[in-house]
């Protein structure tokens, strides 16, 4: 079988330039339009934390103005500021903050922002004069108290944006110069952007400079599609074996083309068109097509061009012929995860030749079949990259956290789907080509009258691991999986949209949202929306999942859900997992499956993907207690339906889980074909 990819994709507005016009828009005095911007979890924390600072943010859509203030008018905030997964929020808004007397801020994350070093911009910021504390070891949480700071001229150990910005953003608060020197270029997006406002900004090979008493105008931004979310799709184009893919309004930016031009290099047919110059940035359409893949060497100024590029570099190495080694990117052990360690040992894990290197990494590419699984460690860039491994045909790639991708690209798993298919190695008759976009023998897809309903359901106690093996299961079969968790997500929502208060919520009036609520089949997925919406990116926001709970336990919603879990299966084939999948909510279906493990393995697991380190005894003897007590009040969990097949995972790896059902599964969906 052969990956055949078409069509355009249309790929998120880009995440560097969406913060910095948002965070420009908020403090330079007057109305600026923004459209096209990314609304990703990243980019509304930075919408967050200028709200906190007392700008008039709107909630963010394709299309709409901020009315911004002076950097004079921001206000002491009455909380923590939150910047969630996102290091740009943290470290532009320091800057911003640190040149402001009389202001002090803490700011707060999520656990993987929170290891992330903070050194990098605290030295500059105080040695220009404002007090930044961190709470623990070089990270977050993090004080900054803003002062009336002196000029500065500093020579930065890193080629980083992010340190650069937090310095020039320092100075314009603060109305003072400011001059950085980095050992080589990093992207340049917020230059570009200071000089569209009016501020001087004189630019020379070793470092870029600003005035003081720099003032602020308000300026129109268009955000283009974000390069490193497009380079995925290139990636994609060039491991597949026929067809192109189009990539319409591409930010080209200099500073952020290093990853197309090593993803050409290394044998990817890539070709820019329509290149233009908007709003003071270079961009362009791309049409991506297969090659021949071979290894190349990364190094040297063209690292920091494509730093965010790396992981899927390496993952495209996997597949290219012979070796490809990247050095010179310390830098990427300080992103969201240590990208170094954990891209070397996800490689292996999935069965490549990949060596770890003190600055990069070593990948020796083959053809064998790639199958295991893969810890994001909840890393969007991860995720992206294995994804488009576990798209190729013939691999067997499980993806722990799918949708941590929503901090850069809410809908990647969407348009991946929608782009590929899979095609016999055969040349395609003029009847195939005309539904090349479609795969017509995909069980996944509406069932024809004289088809009866695969329905695969999966049940077991808490951390059984039926969740993550249930989506596998329906990749392998080629069937949608129904997250029903979802469903109860969307009604939290929208109740939330509501404006009433969680506390008076009631089983009648959160019911009275359901007529907002539809199914959507995806290519992958059944999925609610939300007012015709998907609203990916707020269902697994803070928000909801601190009320879903309270929603879940009112019955006469249990069985709302439960009902739109039954219409899936009814209109679908579907895999489905869950609480009750297998007696009360298809008490009929062909296959059953029960998974069970011995509770200190399940606490294990549990506490590895929790803790992301080894647990040490006495915490999974903790975690055992509290899963065995969950499962004494849980008496549908602990009695699994009689007709389910119960499979024992204590000593199996999840893909032999996964083999076992499919097999199983394989059996079933033959009972069911009608004959010829």
């Amino acid at each position: 079988m052969l990956l055949e990819v078409s069509g355009t994709v249309r790929v998120p507005g880009d995440k560097s330039i969406s913060h910095r016009a948002l965070l420009f828009a908020a403090f330079s005095p007057g109305a600026s339009r923004v459209r096209y911007i990314l609304p990703s979890a990243d980019v509304h924390s930075s919408a967050a934390v200028m709200r906190a600072l007392g700008v008039r943010v709107p909630e963010l859509s394709e299309d709409f103005v901020v009315h911004g203030v002076s950097a004079s008018a921001l206000v002491q905030p009455s909380s923590d500021l939150d910047c969630g997964n996102s290091g740009t929020t943290t470290r532009l808004a320091a800057g911003i903050v640190a040149g402001r007397a009389g202001i002090s801020a803490r700011f707060i994350g999520d656990a993987s922002l929170s290891k992330r070093p903070m050194q990098r911009i605290a030295r500059p910021l105080s040695a220009m004069g404002a007090r930044v504390e961190s709470e623990r070891g070089e990270g977050l949480p993090m004080w900054v108290h803003g002062a009336s700071l002196a000029p500065i001229e500093w020579r930065s150990e890193h080629a980083s944006a992010q340190i650069k910005s937090a310095i020039l953003l320092a100075a314009v608060s603060s109305g003072v110069g400011a001059t950085v020197y980095e050992p080589s270029r990093s992207r340049d997006h917020t230059e570009r952007m200071l000089s569209a406002r009016g501020v001087s900004v004189s630019v020379t090979d070793g470092g870029v400079s600003i005035t003081g008493n720099a003032t602020l105008h308000a300026a129109d931004v268009d955000v283009p599609a974000d390069p490193s979310s497009a380079a995925f799709f290139v990636a994609l184009a060039g491991l597949a074996a026929r067809g192109e893919l189009t990539l319409p309004d591409v930010c080209l930016n200099p500073t952020r083309t290093g990853g197309f031009e090593i993803l050409s290099r290394m044998g990817v047919r890539v070709t820019m068109q329509d290149e233009r110059t908007v709003g003071g940035e270079l961009l362009g359409t791309i049409v991506a097509a297969p090659g021949s893949l071979r290894g190349t060497r990364v190094h040297g100024d063209e690292v920091p061009r494509a730093i965010d590029e790396m992981p899927l570099i390496a993952c495209v190495a996997a597949r290219a012929e012979g070796e490809t080694r990247i050095t010179d990117a310390s830098e990427l052990r300080v992103k969201e995860s240590d990208r170094i360690s954990a891209v070397v040992s996800n490689l292996r894990n999935i069965g490549v030749d990949a060596e770890e290197l003190p600055d990069g990494m070593v990948i020796r590419g083959g053809t064998q079949p790639l199958r295991g699984s893969v810890n994001t460690h909840g890393d969007h860039r991860l995720a992206m990259a294995f994804g488009i491994l576990a798209a190729l045909p013939g691999n067997q790639i499980s993806i722990d956290d799918r949708e941590c991708v929503a901090v850069s690209f809410p809908n990647f798993w969407e348009l991946l789907a929608s782009s590929t298919s899979v095609a016999s190695s055969a040349p395609r008759t003029s009847s195939e080509s005309s539904a090349s976009g479609a795969t017509a023998a995909h069980s996944g897809h509406a069932h024809s009258p004289q088809h009866t309903p695969l329905v695969i359901a999966i049940d077991g106690p808490a951390a059984s691991g039926k969740s993550s093996t249930a989506q596998w299961v329906a990749k392998r079969l080629g069937v949608r999986h129904v997250d029903s968790g979802a469903f109860y997500r969307a009604l939290t929502a929208a109740a939330l949209r509501s404006g009433v208060a969680a506390e008076q919520w009631t089983e009648a009036s959160v019911l009275s949202h359901a007529p907002r609520i539809a199914r959507a089949l995806t290519e992958r997925s059944v999925v609610p929306t939300l007012d015709g919406d998907p609203a990916d990116t707020e269902l697994r926001g803070n928000a909801v999942t601190q009320e879903v709970s309270r929603v879940a336990r009112m019955s006469a919603v249990r069985e709302w859900v439960n009902d739109q879990v039954r219409a899936a299966g009814a209109s679908t084939d579907v895999v489905v997992d869950g609480r009750d999948i297998g007696t009360a909510v298809f008490p009929n279906a062909p296959l059953k499956v029960f998974l069970i493990a011995d509770p200190w393995e399940r606490a294990r697991r549990r506490l590895v993907q929790r803790l992301e380190r080894r647990p040490t005894d006495a915490e999974i003897a903790a975690e055992t207690e509290a899963l065995v007590a969950r499962d004494a009040k849980d008496a549908t969990q602990s009695r699994p339906d009689p007709s389910a097949i119960t499979i024992d995972t204590t000593t199996l790896t999840q893909e032999e889980q996964v083999e076992r059902i499919v097999a199983l599964a394989e059996v079933v969906r033959r009972s069911l074909s009608p004959p010829r």
